[in-house]
């Protein structure tokens, strides 16, 4: 569950307290577990609405544009020797990689993206929870996924201009 804190917090420290607050409600609601599906999934809609929750509370949340994201993001660290693979034919890019990506996009893209992606949910569920439309919902989504696809391809390009310099 802490994988599912991670990508929606900002930092570690936020996934921390929005896991501990998770395993409370799940602890405190084990009864309503109706043995329907499964065990996880349960657990992980607890986590998941708990970082909706958390999403609500903040004042923060704000529909950021693409164009700001570098701002609100700051530099990410680079550090090729620890997830560099062997030659260019692999992607020099790990899910921790991906994970830190993930975490500094702004809440409310971060938030689509996971609701979307990886909970399944269509955009007028997102609409309803996040009380954004269905479009803003869409727009959020695309330049989420614009931003981790550029982000990405500057990882591979500069990692693979590393691995030919070696190569010389």
């Amino acid at each position: 569950m802490f994988g599912v804190c991670l990508r929606y917090a900002a930092t570690k420290v936020e996934a921390e307290d929005l896991l501990q607050e998770g395993f409370l409600k799940v602890f405190t609601h084990i009864k309503s577990y109706r043995g329907q599906g499964s065990f996880e999934g349960w657990m992980r809609r607890i986590f998941a609405n708990t970082a909706i929750n958390h999403f609500h509370s903040t004042s923060k949340h704000q529909i950021i544009s693409v164009e700001n994201i570098e701002t609100y993001a700051g530099d990410i660290e680079e550090e090729p020797a620890d997830w560099l693979h062997e030659g260019p034919d692999n992607i020099p890019v790990t899910p921790d990689k991906v994970m830190k990506l993930i975490q500094v996009l702004p809440e409310g893209y971060r938030m689509v993206l996971n609701l979307y992606v990886f909970e399944g949910c269509t955009h007028r569920e997102i609409g309803e929870m996040l009380q954004i439309s269905e479009n803003t919902s869409k727009s959020q989504l695309s330049k989420a996924r614009r931003y981790l696809k550029n982000q990405i391809s500057n990882i591979v390009e500069n990692e693979l201009k590393l691995v030919e310099h070696h190569e010389r």
